[in-house]
């Protein structure tokens, strides 16, 4: 089992900047993707970024040039470094772990919220 733990949301002025931090712990295979979902009131979970173990990293279109997704591999950490914050951009943020292994199981963080408030 894999348990993830975030923090760093809060609220925060439309051009500001948050960090977002999550540590895996448990029985983590060496080979995963790990990655931060959002979900907005109505809307559908969508993935904002994610990394793989190697360093490979994909991004939604909405968030290029103003985030930034990183990991520590030692630590089993994965950070998004938000920027350029727009009102948009609020959402609960969960952090998600893909393992390497088939059945490629998903591990999800509790959530964590990023409002943008004026």
């Amino acid at each position: 089992q894999v348990q993830l733990v975030e923090s760093g949301g809060g609220l925060v002025q439309p051009g500001g900047s948050l960090r977002l931090s999550c540590a895996a712990s448990g029985s983590i295979f060496s080979i995963n993707t790990m990655g931060w979902y959002r979900q907005a009131p109505g809307k559908e979970r969508e993935l904002v970024a994610a990394i793989t173990s190697g360093g490979s990293t994909n991004y939604a279109d909405s968030v290029k040039g103003r985030f930034t997704i990183s990991r520590d591999n030692a630590k089993n950490t994965v950070y998004l470094q938000m920027n350029s914050l727009k009102p948009e951009d609020t959402a609960v943020y969960y952090c998600n772990l893909r393992d390497g292994r088939w059945p490629r199981l998903d591990y999800w963080g509790q959530g964590t919220q990023v409002t943008l408030s004026s």
